[in-house]
C-alpha cells in the first residue's frame, strides 16, 4: 500500500510518539488504527518484542477493537499458537461474520496445518466480502502453489493482476507457473497482452526477454531486455541477461558493453569478468582476455571456472608450462576439485610427464570424475607405464559405470592377452566384438604385440563369419 505524503508524515509521527513514550514510561493515547500500523511496522522489521508491547498497550486502550484482535491473531499464528488464534477468530466471527480478514486468517491457520484445500475454500468466502480482490486472489494462488496445482495457481495470479496490474509478486508467479508447465509460448502471449495494458513495466519486459532466451529467440530477447533497461536504466539483471543473449548471437562487442554496464551499476562480479574475458578471447584479443581472466580469479579465488578459463587459455596456446603453473595455483586453493585434477593430468600428459599424469587422473576419479574419457586416459597411461594389473583393476572399476562399453572390453582383452591370460582375453574380446565389431582396430592401435598374435586375428575373423 502506497502512502500519501501526509499519511507518511502521520505514520512517522505515530512511531516517534510511541518510541518516546517507551523511553519516558508515560502512557499516551493512540487510536486503534495508529496502533495497528505501529504493530505491523515492528513485525515487518522483525522486532517481535516491540510489536507485542505495542499490542498489549493497544488492547488495554481498545479492548473491543476487531482490527487489533485480528493483529493479535496474526501474531499468534506467527508464534505457531494456532489453537489460541483459532479460538479468538471464532469469537470474532460471532461478532463480525462478514469481516473478510477473519476468513483470511482462518485460511492462514489451515495453510500452516498443510490443509490447503480448506484454506482455498475460506479464501473464496473472503472474496465475497473483500474490497481487495487482488490480495485474496494472490493468497489463493499461493495455496494452489503449495498443492502443486500450477494451472489453478496460474489462473489465480492472472485474476490478481486483472485487479492490480502493479502486483509484481503475482507477475513473477504467473511467469513461474507458465515456465513450470513448459508453456513458454503461452507465457510470451500473456505478457504481450499484459504489456498492452502496462507498457512501462520493466519486470514484464525482463520476464519476456528471459522467456525468449529460453526458446533460443535471442533477437527478440535482446529487444525485450532493451525495453526493460530503457524503463529502468539501473536494471542490472536485464543488462546481464542482454549480454548473455548477445553472446549467443556471437555479437561479442555488444556483449562486453552490456557486461560492463553491470559492473558500472554494482561491484564487479566474477561471472561478468569471466564472460568479458571469454568474449575478448573469441574476438581474438588475447591480452584483454587474459587480463579479465586474472581479474576473475582475483575477485573470487574459489570460482573454479576462472582458474579453468586461464588454464584452458594457455593450453589452447600450447603454453603447457604456464597452464601447469595456473592449475597448480588452483589446486593449492582447492585440492579436491576434479576439474582441476583432470586438467593437471592432461597438461602433464602433453608434457610427457606420465607419472604425474597418472596421479592426476587417479585424483580426478577419486574426487568424482566418472567420465569415460577420464577412465580411458588413465588406463592408457597405466598401460604405457607397464602397470598392466593396475590398468585391469581400473578398467573393471570403470565397467561398473559403463557395463556395455566396447572400448573398455577391447582394452581388457588386450591387457589380459599381454598377461598371457588367454581365457579372460577371449572373453573380453568377444564382448568387444559383440558390442561394436568395427572397433577391433583398437587392439591393433593399442596392443601391437597382441595384434601380431595369429590366434587373436583368427578369433576376430571367425567372429566376423
Amino acid at each position: 500500500m502506497q502512502l500519501s505524503n501526509e499519511e507518511e508524515e502521520d505514520y512517522n509521527l505515530s512511531l516517534s510518539k510511541f518510541e518516546s513514550m517507551l523511553k519516558t514510561n508515560k502512557v499516551l493515547f493512540f487510536d486503534s488504527e495508529e496502533f495497528e500500523e505501529i504493530i505491523l511496522h515492528y513485525l515487518d522489521i522483525g522486532k517481535a518484542n516491540l510489536a507485542k508491547k505495542a499490542l498489549k498497550l493497544a488492547l488495554d486502550q481498545h479492548p473491543k477493537s476487531t482490527g487489533l484482535k485480528l493483529v493479535q491473531v496474526e501474531m499468534l499464528v506467527f508464534d505457531d499458537k494456532l489453537e489460541l488464534a483459532e479460538k479468538l477468530l471464532n469469537e470474532l466471527y460471532a461478532i463480525e461474520p462478514t469481516n473478510e480478514e477473519i476468513y483470511i486468517q482462518k485460511a492462514n491457520i489451515y495453510s500452516k496445518r498443510d490443509q490447503h484445500e480448506k484454506a482455498v475454500e475460506l479464501l473464496k468466502i473472503a472474496l465475497e466480502y473483500t474490497d481487495d480482490y487482488a490480495d485474496v486472489y494472490n493468497l489463493i494462488g499461493m495455496e494452489y502453489l503449495f498443492m502443486d496445482n500450477l494451472e489453478k495457481a496460474k489462473e489465480s495470479f492472472i485474476k490478481c493482476l486483472e485487479e492490480d496490474l502493479e502486483d509484481q509478486s503475482a507477475l513473477y508467479n504467473v511467469v513461474y507457473c507458465f515456465e513450470f508447465l513448459d508453456q513458454n509460448e503461452e507465457a510470451i502471449a500473456y505478457l504481450n497482452q499484459y504489456i498492452d495494458k502496462n507498457p512501462y513495466s520493466e519486470i514484464a519486459w525482463h520476464q519476456m526477454g528471459r522467456l525468449y532466451y529460453g526458446i533460443k529467440d535471442y533477437e527478440n530477447a535482446i529487444r525485450a531486455f532493451d525495453y526493460a533497461t530503457l524503463i529502468d536504466e539501473n536494471f542490472l539483471g536485464a543488462f546481464m541477461e542482454r549480454a548473455k543473449a548477445f553472446e549467443r548471437l556471437k555479437k561479442y562487442k555488444e556483449a562486453i558493453e552490456s557486461y560492463n554496464r553491470t559492473i558500472e551499476l554494482d561491484d564487479a562480479t566474477s561471472y561478468a569478468l569471466l564472460r568479458i574475458g571469454k568474449c575478448y578471447e573469441r574476438l581474438g584479443n588475447k591480452v584483454l582476455a587474459l587480463k579479465y581472466y586474472n581479474k576473475t580469479v582475483h575477485e573470487d579465488p574459489l570460482l573454479d571456472k576462472g582458474w579453468i578459463a586461464i588454464t584452458d587459455f594457455y593450453v589452447r596456446q600450447k603454453n603447457f608450462q604456464k597452464a601447469l603453473f595456473f592449475v597448480n595455483k588452483a589446486l593449492a586453493i582447492d585440492n579436491q576439485n576434479r576439474l582441476y585434477w583432470k586438467r593437471y593430468a592432461t597438461i602433464n600428459k602433453q608434457m610427457n610427464f606420465f607419472e604425474e599424469a597418472e596421479f592426476g587422473y587417479r585424483k580426478a576419479v577419486e574426487f568424482g570424475d566418472y567420465e569415460l574419457d577420464t577412465w580411458l586416459f588413465w588406463v592408457d597411461i597405466l598401460q604405457f607405464l607397464g602397470e598392466f594389473d593396475s590398468a585391469i583393476q581400473t578398467l573393471l572399476q570403470a565397467s561398473e559405470y559403463f557395463p556395455e562399453e566396447n572400448e573398455i572390453e577391447y582394452r581388457l582383452a588386450g591387457l589380459y592377452f599381454m598377461l598371457q591370460d588367454t581365457t579372460k582375453g577371449k572373453f573380453h574380446l568377444s564382448n568387444g566384438l559383440r558390442l561394436n565389431f568395427d572397433n577391433y582396430i583398437l587392439i591393433e592401435d593399442l596392443f601391437p604385440v597382441v595384434w601380431s598374435n595369429k590366434e587373436v586375428k583368427n578369433y576376430i575373423s571367425k567372429y566376423k563369419k
